[in-house]
């Protein structure tokens, strides 16, 4: 798989089993930033609906979905935008 967006989509979808996943690459956005590329696939935004998230609060979130996507981060990942939630928190 050599599209990190791919990368990303399915290493949370195998950890975290969610009801909804949308990976969106924004490194566009931040060219000329610290941490882009000239090739992109920097930075990103996530929106993570799955029941694996109830209880936890927004902080134990992060850091879930931070460890599993260590190796990304090691491998050139500078940014991630979360947007996660439980199902019972979307309308």
């Amino acid at each position: 798989m050599d599209n990190r967006a791919d990368r990303i989509r399915s290493a949370l979808t195998g950890h975290f089993a969610p009801i909804r996943i949308e990976v969106v690459d924004d490194s566009q956005k931040h060219a000329g930033h610290a941490g882009a590329a000239p090739g992109g696939q920097t930075h990103y935004s996530v929106l993570l609906v799955s029941e694996s998230f109830t209880g936890m609060n927004r902080v134990a979130r992060s850091r879930a979905v931070h460890a599993v996507l260590e190796a990304e981060f090691s491998a050139g990942l500078h940014a991630l935008a979360l947007t996660l939630r439980a199902p019972m928190e979307v309308a």
